[in-house]
């Protein structure tokens, strides 16, 4: 099989997907060391000049390169959408026009930094992450489509979607209380550059979990339960929000972080048992009459 033959556009998508997590992992350790602050006000270039000569610039230059590829894999995701001609093309192009005020927030970071009192502040970063997680989620919708999509209409709706349901639930549940014991709430793991990294990179895998999950409930007869994994999603992202030193993280904001990872957790392990339980009924799928 050539080449040509096994690219195909749900693999480019979820490519796409998972190069853009990498890089939100690798922004994360970018602004975790200061590394970004290496540049100073002399955004686009750093130590005065266009090579690195530290290595924090080093880092800062290399988390360009591959947001620069990142972008470029989002546009010919959108772009190959539309000659597709699919319902993928709302939501890739949607991420393509999140891209330039997500270049500009991250310019701000470095560029504003000591200039004016916004630019490497904790709403900024917040901001930073809010896009990120916008577009992630979009890409994440894109490769969704396109999967459905590529298996059609009629294969998907004869059986029930409650089994892969249940499996995505598991890796969301696997992925939330490996984040929730990366994050700074568990304090024997130290929250360095490395384990903001991990937390939230395993944080985005849970998103891409729940965010399948309630899609496919959406043609589940238990499609109720959508309701608990978007309320799940909601809660991640306050933990995710935490832990970026939006505020002070006293003992109080601690106890507050470590519930809403609590009541995630318990919310998942629940939907994840009541799919398990389901009704045989429940489990064949819409039946179809045959008048």
């Amino acid at each position: 099989m050539r080449l040509r033959d096994r690219v195909t556009f749900p693999r480019f998508a979820a490519f796409t997907t998972g190069l853009t997590l990498t890089l939100v992992m690798l922004g994360v350790y970018t602004a975790a060391t200061g590394s970004g602050l290496a540049c100073s006000a002399q955004w686009p270039l750093c130590d005065n000049g266009l090579l690195p000569q530290t290595i924090p610039s080093f880092i800062e230059w290399f988390h360009r390169l591959v947001a620069m590829i990142t972008g470029w894999f989002i546009v010919g995701t959108a772009v190959w959408s539309w000659r597709r001609e699919t319902d993928t093309r709302l939501a890739a192009t949607l991420a393509v026009l999140l891209l330039p005020l997500q270049i500009s927030i991250g310019a701000v970071t470095v560029t504003l930094n000591g200039l004016l009192p916004r630019g490497y502040s904790a709403p900024t970063q917040g901001a930073h992450l809010v896009v990120a997680l916008t577009i992630f989620s979009l890409l994440v919708w894109t490769t969704l489509t396109a999967r459905e999509e590529s298996e059609g209409s009629a294969a998907s709706g004869a059986t029930s979607p409650l089994p892969r349901v249940r499996r995505t639930l598991l890796v969301a549940l696997a992925a939330l209380v490996g984040s929730t014991l990366a994050s700074r709430v568990f304090t024997p793991t130290p929250y360095g550059p490395g384990g903001q990294a991990v937390f939230y990179g395993l944080s985005l895998v849970a998103v891409a979990a729940l965010l399948a999950a309630t899609r496919w409930l959406a043609t589940a007869e238990m499609s109720w339960l959508r309701l608990a994994t978007g309320t799940v999603l909601g809660l991640l992202f306050v933990g995710m929000l935490l832990g970026r030193d939006l505020v002070f993280y006293t003992s109080t904001v601690r106890l507050l972080n470590a519930a809403v990872f609590l009541i995630a957790g318990v919310l998942v392990a629940a939907v994840t048992v009541l799919v398990g339980r389901a009704r045989p009924e429940d489990r064949a799928g819409p039946t179809v009459s045959s008048d």
